[in-house]
């Protein structure tokens, strides 16, 4: 199965298509050198209606829905784009949802409630005039989102943070933070959600964190030592920030899994190319039959993850609790993407080590998505799980 190709989501690829030709490759390089996509940029997607997919027209948003944003995703990559470039532009896909979540389970409860947050926050990010981030991952928790320590002790209106975050995905930029705070003794697992302005004193954002790839997205350490956050800007009911966190998480790991898919299918795409241009011995790489079944296997391989990424992403839309599903998907695109994008490298030789290669990039980039959104190891603990292990 695969989403259907409706005349609606035609046209959003050719937004999607025109988009990255017109406003990314012409830069891309160039931002990758920087560490960083431009904020204009987010202005820009804005205009058109790419930085609000998936998103209700009633919060801001260009409407659609999860399989629509999958196309926008899908179409970045295959139009030249990087799964950095959609960690930069796209980081409010994580910071955003469980705020518009909590407004839609408490709709009208006036300023100072959910309400209030989708006007101060929402909206100006999905107009392209702010940039929010999330923060969950600590120094020393990996994955262990149960055993967050960054703390909130309530006083009046107000909480008192008091902890750290790291590898933060648009930390750099960020004018908000979508952070997971303990409000219990640290480690308890009694989790809510805070969304802590940057300038609010005591909020430090660290150092630029370096990275293997996705050079273009900018991730941050950041430092809250005492710093008061008004009760308002809690999302949702106090204790509830863990299941949110879980809720959505089949968004954003189906997101990784898009991205590892497409970022296979545009390398076999630049693989074939390559080899019917590229002449060794007086005969086109093309033209040997190792070759051409290297390149069979990896379009399979490509192919078959979109197949049933899209099937299980289909799932999801519909409303069905699929978690095992999710995980499964997840795995088997980034297996999917590490096989494709280290064969397209070699078959490229020499050229493919260099940074001029796009293939190179994708190479890079790709080893991020096995660790995002919960390693692939993770993965197959849910998976074990959902089988009764």
């Amino acid at each position: 199965m695969t989403i259907v190709d409706t005349p609606e989501r035609r046209q959003l690829r050719e937004l999607t298509r025109s988009f990255v030709t017109r406003e990314v490759l012409p830069h891309l390089a160039g931002w990758e050198r920087a560490g960083e996509v431009p904020r204009s940029l987010h202005e820009t997607a804005a205009k058109i209606g790419l930085l609000g997919i998936g998103f209700p027209e009633s919060v801001g948003g260009s409407g659609g829905d999860l399989l629509d944003s999958i196309v926008v995703t899908e179409e970045i990559i295959r139009s030249g784009g990087s799964s950095g470039l959609i960690a930069a532009l796209f980081t409010h896909g994580i910071a955003l949802p469980h705020i518009v979540a909590a407004c839609g389970d408490t709709a009208g409860s006036g300023a100072g409630g959910p309400q209030h947050l989708i006007e101060r926050y929402v909206r100006p990010t999905l107009a392209g005039t702010m940039i929010g981030a999330l923060a969950i991952t600590e120094p020393d928790g990996g994955s262990d989102v149960a055993g967050i320590r960054t703390c909130a002790v309530r006083d009046g209106d107000h909480y008192v943070v008091n902890g750290a975050k790291t590898y933060i995905t648009s930390g750099i930029r960020a004018d908000f933070v979508t952070t997971a705070v303990c409000t219990d003794f640290p480690g308890s697992g009694s989790l809510s959600l805070l969304v802590i302005d940057r300038d609010s004193p005591g909020f430090t954002v660290g150092r630029r964190l370096e990275k293997l790839g996705w050079h273009c997205s900018d991730t941050a350490e950041l430092s809250f030592v005492d710093v008061r956050v008004p009760v308002a800007n809690r999302i949702g009911p106090e204790d509830t920030g863990f299941l949110a966190i879980m809720q959505q998480f089949a968004t954003e790991r189906l997101s990784l899994a898009t991205q590892a898919y497409a970022t296979a299918q545009r390398c076999v795409d630049l693989a074939v190319r390559w080899c019917r241009d590229r002449s060794t011995f007086g005969r086109p790489l093309a033209g040997r039959q190792l070759v051409r079944h290297r390149l069979a296997e990896m379009h399979t391989r490509a192919e078959a993850a979109r197949a049933y990424v899209h099937e299980v992403a289909e799932r999801v839309a519909a409303g069905q609790p699929v978690v095992t599903e999710v995980a499964m998907a997840k795995n088997v695109a980034v297996a999917a993407c590490d096989h494709v994008v280290d064969a397209a490298l070699q078959l490229h030789g020499g050229f493919g080590y260099l940074r001029d290669a796009e293939v190179e990039r994708h190479y890079r980039d790709a080893r991020i998505l096995g660790i995002g959104g919960g390693t692939t190891e993770i993965m197959n603990e849910i998976i074990a799980k959902g089988m009764g292990l």
